[in-house]
């Protein structure tokens, strides 16, 4: 059911709200926001979409001769925050970015997304679900309030109390998460000590973005109350498991589900053999959106279940598209390399286009990996047609600069002020010398 403005009104008069957050993402998935006191007068503004902002100082959107811009909130996201104190509750609104012509802004990720969906109803789907996975870690923090790499548990994969000594911060992120309306499924240990899970019901594209954003921000405030530091980098320390964000994905058409087959072997349709076909197709350059920080390529490495190499499989875990179990209504593709440094906007509508151009184009994926990938020696590789993943941020953004297709979808504003911002990261990483480099060479040379 919409949310509607007297909605709005009516429960900031009940909840005692006193400051909205109208909030937006900048393209590298970094949520930000504009925070307005409840007021009727600046209420009034924000619903009639005339709440501005200074986007000059936004990661990748505008200059600032060009700087005005506006917030048009979506009233569906309105949320109140279980975490208000004595001065009364705080809400927010997930907004569009507006030019102040009233035009969509080219470099708005959610408006990105909704062009991809606007897409995909023209060639004939209705909606795209996703059920996203996301991973964190649980750290202490110091004295001083400032996270540490100290965990506070060692548990492992579905470990419970007492090993599991975060179960009560993960029962209050749930509690948490339910109040604010998420339909949590699931919530365990991870396989590394301090590693979490929360997992919640799949939901329509632009929900589920707005939602994994919603998440992070829930997770971080309610770990902080617990003393700890709830983060999202993809591999915060060697020799355990990264945090990965898998993301299960479906399409339907007249409220059926078409990946779903149950005359072919593994249950899915033609459609969805297309749609991994198109994944696949585009995914090296794909893969600097769905990983986009220096740090994600640490997590691809052997052993600690990331995926590595471009296959697909519905009976192991080790390839990069898995096909659950799951059957009917829940027949989905999990594409499983995505990490929660990622924006998801971004992210999901990279995924719905390479799809649908995979069923545009009849594109068939590769016969289905049954091995165990890494335990194929390179020539079985070679001989099978086996690609790897991109294997740092400097070759996924050379992958993403030869896929005219993967810019298409960007658009020229983010393609272009997201290569700047991604060959920026990785010259400074290039440039710096790290700790591993003193203890190896300092001692020899």
């Amino acid at each position: 059911m919409s949310i509607t403005v007297e909605d709005i009104r009516r429960e900031v008069k009940e909840k005692n709200v006193t400051f909205i957050r109208l909030m937006f993402s900048d393209i590298l998935g970094t949520m930000k926001n504009v925070e307005i006191p409840a007021t009727d007068e600046q209420l009034e503004k924000v619903l009639s979409n005339k709440a501005m902002f200074d986007g000059s100082s936004i990661e990748g959107f505008v200059r600032i001769n060009e700087s005005d811009m506006y917030l048009y909130p979506d009233l569906d996201s309105w949320t109140v925050f279980p975490w208000g104190d004595e001065n009364g509750s705080v809400a927010g609104l997930i907004c569009d970015v507006y030019t102040t012509e009233g035009e969509p802004f080219a470099g708005d990720p959610r408006g990105n997304l909704k062009r991809a969906l606007r897409h995909m109803e023209e060639v004939g789907f209705k909606s795209f679900n996703l059920g996203p996975e996301p991973e964190f870690f649980l750290f202490k923090l110091d004295e001083n309030g400032d996270p540490t790499l100290e965990v506070n548990d060692k548990g492992g994969y579905f470990d419970l109390a007492p090993t599991d000594l975060a179960d009560n911060t993960r029962r209050e992120i749930v509690n948490v998460l339910t109040q604010m309306g998420f339909e949590v499924e699931a919530s365990h240990h991870e396989v590394a000590p301090a590693q979490h899970e929360i997992d919640f019901k799949y939901e329509e594209a632009l929900h589920t973005a707005d939602n994994i954003m919603t998440f992070k921000l829930a997770i971080k405030t309610i770990a902080k109350r617990h003393g700890l530091f709830a983060s999202f980098m993809p591999k915060p320390k060697h020799g355990v498991s990264g945090s990965g964000m898998h993301i299960n994905m479906s399409l339907s058409k007249d409220g059926v589900n078409i990946f779903d087959n149950e005359e072919d072997k593994l249950g899915l349709s033609e459609e969805a053999y297309y749609f991994i076909g198109g994944i696949m197709k585009h995914m090296k350059g794909m893969t600097v959106i769905t990983n986009p920080i220096v740090n994600s390529y640490k997590r691809f490495v052997p052993g600690y279940e990331a995926p590595i190499y471009i296959t697909w499989s519905a009976t192991n875990r080790s390839p990069l598209i898995r096909i659950p179990a799951a059957r009917g209504e829940g027949r989905r593709v999990e594409l499983r390399n995505p990490d929660p440094s990622a924006n998801p906007y971004l992210v999901l509508a990279l995924c719905l286009a390479a799809g649908i151009d995979g069923i545009k184009n009849k594109v068939q994926p590769d016969a289905e990996l049954r091995e165990n990938v890494f335990e194929l020696t390179e020539q079985d590789k070679k001989r099978l047609g086996i690609e790897s993943l991109p294997a740092d941020l400097h070759e996924a953004v050379e992958c993403l600069k030869s896929d005219d297709f993967i810019r298409e979808i960007l658009g020229e504003h983010i393609y272009d002020k997201y290569i700047e911002a991604k060959e920026a990261e990785w010259n400074d990483y290039r440039a710096a010398v790290t700790q591993w480099e003193i203890d190896e060479y300092l001692y020899k040379f």
